[in-house]
C-alpha cells in the first residue's frame, strides 16, 4: 500500500511541529535508497528518515536502529558536506503532492550562508531524493540518477536545471466546493471511487473507498457531504493514524470505517508509519540481494525431488530380494529334483502355508547348484540396494528439510541474517566461499531476536540456524521452554524462565508459527518442551534438533500480535 498526498500533508505537519529551527547533525545512508538525518529539536534528538525505495517511499521520524556501511556513499557524503550543520528552515508539502521540499540553511566552503533544498519525491518506483541549489534551480545530486537513457523527458542529474514531476491537471480536494465536486464526477458512469482519485489531487484508492463507505452508497448530496466532512478534517489537522489489519494490512491517517478486522491506534503519524513499513523495505532488498542464491536453493530442492522419486522406484524393485532368498532355500532344499537344461521346478512352498507351491524359473544354462548360487547373489545385491536406498532417502529428505528451513529464514531475513545464512551455507558446502583478501575480519556474534509477552516474560527467536543454536545449546537454560512448529521448517523459540503463564506460551507459539514456513495458516501446530529434552545429534546440520515429551497446541499468527510482542 502506497502513501498518498493526504498522508504526506499529515506527516509534513507533524515533521513541521518537531523539526523546523532544528539544526542536523549527523547524515547517514544505510541503504541504497535510505537517509537517515539526525537533527538536534527542542532540546530533543530525532532521527528523520528519507526513503526513494521503489515500493516503500515514504518519510517520518523513525526511532528503527539501522546498520550504516563503513565507507559511506558518494550521496551521504555530499550531504554532509552541504547539509550537515545546517538548520531546517522548512518542510513543505507541494499543494497535495506526494513531494516535499525540505531547505536547511548553512555555509558554503567560504562561510556564506545558503540554502539547500532536499526534494522528496514519494512517487513508487520513480521515486527519488535530489539536492538541489533553490539559487540557481540547479541539481548537486540525487540518490537516484536519472540519465536519459532511463528517460528522455526528464533527467536527474548534477549540473542539470531541476525539473518538478510533470503535472496531473487533478483539482485541490481541500478549496473544492460543491458544484465543483459534482461537476467533476460521471454518476452514470459508476466506479465513483475511481474517478475520484483520477479528478482530485492527494487522494488514493483507500480514502477514495472510505468516501463511498461514508456516504452509503446514497445519493449526490451524500457523497458530496462524506467528501466534505473528510476534507474538512483533513485541512484542520484532525488525523486518527491506525493500521486495520483485515485480508491485508492497511494504514491510513483518517478513520477507515470500511474496513473490517483489527485496528491498531497512534498517536503520532510517524509512529504509524514506522510500525505498518516495519522490516519491509530490509526484508525485500535482503530478497533481491538474495534472489540468486534463493533460485540456486530451490533448483537444488528440485533435484533432490526428482531423486527421491528415482530412489522410490528402486525401492520397490528391491523388494523381490526376499524372493530371491526364498528360491535360493528351495532350490537348495529341492536340487536332487532339479536336472541341467530345467527351465523351472515347481515345488513345495514351506515358507508361506499359504502358498503351498511355488514355480521357480531356472537358468538352463546353468547347474543347479549354480542357480541356487545365483539367487544368493542377486538376494544379497538387492539387499545391499535396499539398504543404501534407505540411507539415501533418508539422506537427501534430510537435506531438503534443512534447506526449505533456509529458505524460509531466507525470505524473512534482514541485511545481518541473510549474511549469516551466506557464512553457513558456505560452512556446510552449499556455496562456494568467493576468495577475499587478506584481511582481518569483524566477526559479529550472532543475536536472536528478543520479545516481550503480555507477562512480562523475555521469548527468544533464533532468526537463522546458527542463531538457532546458539540460542538452543548455549543461551537457553534446561529449564527455559523450547518451541518449534510440529514438522514445518522454522525458527527455534526460547521462553526465558519457568514462571509464566498460559498467555505467555500461546504468545511465544505464536511467534513460533509467525517465524515458519506456515506464517500464512491457522490452526498451525506447534509442539513445546523443556530445554532439557531437546538434543543435537552428533554430524547433523546447524539448527537440525531432536526432542521428546513435547506437547503440542495450534495457534493462529496474527501480525498485530507480532508486532505488540516486539514492542514489549
Amino acid at each position: 500500500m502506497s502513501i498518498d498526498g493526504i498522508a504526506i500533508r499529515a506527516v509534513v505537519h507533524e515533521l513541521e511541529e518537531v523539526l523546523i529551527g532544528g539544526r542536523v547533525t549527523k547524515i547517514y545512508q544505510p541503504g541504497e535508497t535510505d537517509l537517515i538525518f539526525h537533527v538536534r529539536a527542542g532540546g530533543r534528538n530525532r532521527r528523520l528518515l528519507l526513503s526513494a525505495h521503489p515500493a516503500y517511499p515514504r518519510l517520518h521520524l523513525t526511532k528503527e536502529p539501522t546498520e550504516n556501511p563503513l565507507a559511506p556513499p558518494m550521496f551521504c557524503m555530499l550531504l554532509r558536506k552541504h547539509c550537515e550543520g545546517g538548520v531546517i528552515e522548512g518542510i513543505r508539502q507541494i499543494g497535495m503532492e506526494r513531494i516535499v521540499h525540505v531547505d536547511l540553511r548553512g555555509r558554503d566552503e567560504l562561510g556564506d550562508e545558503v540554502i539547500r533544498r532536499l526534494v522528496v519525491e514519494v512517487m513508487g518506483r520513480h521515486s527519488n531524493i535530489i539536492l538541489i541549489d533553490p539559487a540557481s534551480g540547479k541539481i548537486l545530486d540525487g540518490i537516484r540518477r536519472v540519465t536519459p537513457d532511463i528517460s528522455r523527458h526528464r533527467q536527474v542529474m548534477p549540473g542539470l536545471l531541476y525539473q518538478a514531476p510533470p503535472e496531473q491537471d487533478k483539482k485541490d480536494p481541500l478549496s473544492a466546493d460543491r458544484e465543483e465536486f459534482l461537476r467533476s464526477l460521471h454518476f452514470n458512469q459508476g466506479k465513483l471511487d475511481r474517478q475520484i482519485v483520477a479528478r482530485f489531487a492527494g487522494i488514493g484508492p483507500q480514502t477514495a473507498r472510505e468516501i463511498l463507505h461514508r456516504s452509503g452508497l446514497g445519493d449526490r448530496e451524500q457523497l458530496w457531504s462524506a467528501f466534505h466532512h473528510l476534507m474538512d478534517e483533513v485541512q484542520n489537522h484532525l488525523y486518527h493514524p491506525q493500521i486495520v489489519y483485515d485480508r491485508k494490512p492497511a494504514f491510513s491517517v483518517i478513520r477507515l470505517t470500511h474496513l473490517q478486522g483489527e485496528r491498531e491506534t497512534f498517536d503520532s503519524v510517524s509512529r504509524c508509519l514506522e510500525s505498518f513499513f516495519h522490516g519491509k523495505a530490509e526484508r525485500d532488498r535482503a530478497r533481491q540481494q538474495n534472489h540468486d542464491l534463493i533460485r540456486n536453493l530451490k533448483n537444488i530442492l528440485d533435484k533432490n525431488e526428482t531423486k527421491i522419486a528415482k530412489l522410490t522406484q528402486e525401492w520397490s524393485e528391491t523388494e523381490k530380494a526376499e524372493t530371491y532368498r526364498i528360491y535360493g532355500e528351495l532350490l537348495t532344499s529341492f536340487m536332487h529334483q532339479v536336472k541341467r537344461g530345467d527351465r523351472r521346478l515347481k515345488v513345495v512352498n514351506y515358507y508361506d502355508p499359504e502358498s503351498p507351491e511355488v514355480t521357480i524359473p531356472l537358468d538352463s544354462r546353468l547347474t543347479p547348484s549354480e542357480n541356487a548360487q545365483r539367487y544368493f547373489r542377486l538376494y544379497n545385491k538387492a539387499k545391499s540396494a535396499r539398504k543404501w536406498n534407505r540411507e539415501q532417502t533418508e539422506k537427501t529428505r534430510r537435506e531438503n528439510e534443512y534447506l526449505e528451513t533456509v529458505l524460509v529464514q531466507l525470505q524473512d531475513a534482514g541485511p545481518r541474517e541473510a549474511e549469516e545464512i551466506k557464512e553457513e551455507l558456505q560452512e556446510e558446502g552449499w556455496l562456494k566461499a568467493k576468495p577475499q583478501k587478506k584481511r582481518k575480519k569483524q566477526t559479529r556474534k550472532p543475536e536472536p531476536e528478543t520479545y516481550f509477552s503480555s507477562e512480562g516474560i523475555p521469548i527468544l527467536v533464533g532468526r537463522n540456524n546458527k542463531q538457532n543454536d546458539l540460542l538452543t545449546h548455549r543461551i537457553a537454560s534446561p529449564t527455559d521452554t523450547w518451541l518449534h512448529t510440529k514438522e514445518i521448517p522454522g525458527s527455534h523459540v526460547v521462553i526465558r524462565g519457568k514462571n509464566f503463564g498460559e498467555a505467555t506460551l500461546h504468545e511465544a507459539a505464536m511467534l513460533a508459527a509467525w517465524h515458519s514456513k506456515a506464517r500464512e495458516s491457522s490452526q498451525v501446530p506447534v509442539d513445546h518442551t523443556l530445554i532439557k529434552h531437546v538434543k543435537k545429534p552428533s554430524g547433523t546440520p546447524p539448527g537440525f534438533v531432536i526432542y521428546e515429551e513435547q506437547k503440542t497446541l495450534y495457534v493462529t499468527p496474527e501480525e498485530s500480535e507480532i508486532r505488540k510482542l516486539k514492542q514489549g
